[in-house]
């Protein structure tokens, strides 16, 4: 489905239910510049297909940063109600130009904090049914 920009509603995440799963645009040479620029990391297997097919890599792959920051983005829409307090992502395969990643997860528990209620989360990124990456996130609502 088309996932929400903006929720205005404090969120209440159940056990077990689902972030609304986003499908990113195909990875671009330019993004991939952009991100370069950006982060600092200037390894030419995200930038050259020569040094990447020099590394033993088919072509060019995305920043696995890149990545594991867009496995934040289902939780952008409730960014006026709390953070994301923590974020470990564990890579399992690579993600090339023209790539289509989908990220997404699922509630895993609840417990109330001094800061606000705080919400555990397994997420994924995946390129079709192929996992590229998973991990656990964190979000505090504020009370």
């Amino acid at each position: 489905g088309e996932a929400r920009l903006v929720s205005s509603e404090k969120p209440a995440w159940r056990v077990g239910e689902e972030l609304d799963e986003r499908t990113l645009p195909p990875v671009t040479r330019s993004q991939l510049v952009r991100y370069a620029e950006a982060s600092g990391d200037h390894n030419p297997i995200h930038t050259s297909v020569r040094a990447a097919e020099e590394a033993g890599l088919s072509g060019v792959i995305a920043h696995g940063m890149l990545t594991a920051a867009a496995m934040g983005l289902p939780f952008s829409p409730y960014l006026e109600h709390g953070y994301v307090k923590e974020l470990k992502v564990r890579f399992s395969g690579m993600v090339y130009l023209g790539d289509e990643i989908s990220v997404g997860g699922n509630a895993t528990g609840a417990v109330e904090t001094a800061e606000g209620r705080l919400y555990d989360f397994e997420v994924h990124a995946r390129k079709g049914e192929d996992e590229v990456a998973s991990g656990t996130a964190s979000f505090v609502v504020f009370e």
